[in-house]
């Protein structure tokens, strides 16, 4: 009589794919250490850190921190989720995991898993700078904060899923990725925080979900609850492009 223990079939897939990933080190150096390195070289600038009358008072650097934490969640999302399932199902991977005990949802799982807990661990590491190397406040509206988070991860998983969904191959996901992947950056102020975009252009901003999300995480970081529209914004982007990309995804 046997007395080891089986180990989940999910299990196993996660530790395999978790090793795979910290062999990667572009994934590791755009995923986890580019969103805190812009943060610093942002904070090294002196007019970063000087009071703006025009942002109620508040530095540019305490402004692009929650922007930062946005380009996290965007950058794993968008650069890394796609071509990495889209890679596997062209090399016939998921068709053969589908004729064994461990089904492709496990692989897909597992690459969810990956991708919010490098966006977690950049975003915390984005928070630290921030607070101990800049002096940026923590969130004072912490709950409201999270929440934001969770729904910002939701539509952007939810987009990188649907951008492996319509790529065939791994070289057009990259490709799709990165189209997205600067329209997205946009939006979540990069270039232009959402607080000093001109009225009307943040206004169309803010319909998107990362626009959206930075001016959330901006009113949770000042200490208010995030404003329902922006929630509600980024919850409809969540649902519509996850049931998207379940109605187009194939695994073969």
């Amino acid at each position: 009589m046997s007395t080891g223990t089986t180990t989940s079939p999910y299990v196993a897939v996660l530790r395999t794919e978790t090793r795979l990933f910290g062999r990667e080190p572009g994934i590791l150096f755009w995923g986890l250490a580019f969103p805190s390195i812009l943060l610093v070289i942002l904070g090294s600038i002196p007019s970063f850190r000087e009071a703006d009358p025009g942002l109620g008072g508040l530095r540019l650097i305490d402004i692009y921190v929650p922007v930062l934490v946005l380009v996290s969640v965007i950058t794993t999302s968008l650069q890394t989720l796609p071509p990495v399932l889209t890679g596997y199902r062209e090399r016939g991977i998921l068709r053969r995991m589908s004729a064994t005990p461990v089904r492709p949802s496990a692989l897909l799982l597992a690459q969810v898993v990956l991708a919010g807990g490098a966006a977690l661990a950049s975003i915390v590491l984005c928070l630290t700078i921030g607070r101990l190397v800049f002096g940026v406040r923590l969130p004072s509206q912490p709950l409201g904060y999270a929440l934001t988070l969770v729904l910002t991860a939701a539509a952007a998983l939810a987009l990188g899923a649907l951008i492996t969904a319509v790529a065939r191959t791994a070289k057009i996901a990259s490709a799709i990725g990165t189209v997205a992947y600067f329209p997205a950056l946009f939006t979540a102020g990069v270039w232009v925080p959402v607080q000093a975009m001109p009225d009307v252009m943040a206004r169309i901003v803010t319909f998107t979900p990362f626009g959206a999300a930075a001016e959330a995480l901006g009113q949770a970081a000042a200490g208010d609850w995030p404003a329902w529209s922006h929630l509600g914004v980024l919850a409809g982007w969540a649902a519509v492009l996850s049931a998207a990309a379940v109605r187009w995804f194939r695994w073969e």
